[in-house]
């Protein structure tokens, strides 16, 4: 029973638990707004070992949202929406989500007693269209305001005010089913991009199992890359980033070599 348990766990933590994210909104699609979400969303997922693979931004078009969330809720483990579950005419999110799963929008009696508690005599009908859901549906707490957010099935659907996105989403973190976690390596090159190419393209194919993602930037005093290693593997990323120090070293190249963190 030990040895099939350290399997067990073995294999948890080479698993990649992949998610999505759906920002839904005209004003991000404008300029209007500038998103905060992804960055957050992505940040807290690989923190717990969850691999934040697409975000998608889509406007308030009922079909559009249709289909993307039953493309994105199909294809990873954890689909995350944003924007469109307030009070007014414009925000269609809980109705484009109960279409695509095919059941009807209900008052939920707990998320309306939520409402009541936290507006008393000043709980309006268009604040009360914020206790709407699809059946079936179950809550997510709202610590900042009041209006909870939902989950059906693996959709989680969030307001998009950063401050309650961010604290729905640190309500939740610690109920996500997690694998592997994403771990990384960056070496500052002071060298132009075009000059390390080919060096990275071969430190590339002797490591498919690592990642390596360059990004250039420019200083004063010159261009320089940062190459960020990527791997669930440490072993494997140790030794990535020893052959790329090695051929940066041979080839003279100045560089800084950080030590290994989270990704």
């Amino acid at each position: 029973m030990a040895e099939a348990s350290r399997d067990s766990d073995r294999a948890q933590d080479q698993e990649v638990i992949t998610a999505a994210m759906l920002v839904i909104g005209n004003e991000i699609l404008s300029g209007r707004t500038q998103d905060a979400n992804i960055n957050y969303l992505a940040k807290t997922m690989t923190e717990i070992g969850v691999r934040l693979s697409e975000a998608r931004v889509v406007p308030d078009q009922e079909a559009i949202v249709v289909e993307a969330v039953n493309d994105l809720r199909r294809r990873y483990a954890y689909l995350f929406t944003s924007g469109g579950i307030g009070p007014t005419h414009d925000d269609i999110t809980v109705d484009c989500i109960a279409k695509a799963f095919g059941v009807p929008v209900i008052e939920h009696p707990e998320a309306r007693r939520i409402l009541e508690d936290f507006y008393g005599e000043q709980l309006t009908e268009a604040r009360l269209r914020m206790a709407r859901a699809p059946e079936g549906a179950s809550l997510v707490i709202n610590p900042v305001s009041g209006a909870p957010g939902l989950r059906i099935e693996n959709v989680y659907i969030f307001a998009g005010v950063p401050r309650i996105f961010r604290g729905m989403v640190d309500g939740i973190a610690g109920e996500l089913r997690t694998g592997a976690k994403l771990l990384s390596q960056t070496i500052v090159v002071q060298s132009p991009e075009s000059v390390l190419a080919g060096l990275l393209l071969e430190t590339q194919s002797n490591h498919p199992d690592v990642e390596i993602g360059s990004y250039p930037f420019q200083r004063p005093g010159g261009f320089g890359v940062s190459v960020v290693l990527r791997s669930i593997d440490a072993n494997r990323l140790s030794q990535c980033r020893t052959t790329l120090v090695a051929a940066l070293r041979q080839t003279g190249h100045v560089f800084e070599d950080s030590t290994p963190t989270g990704a």
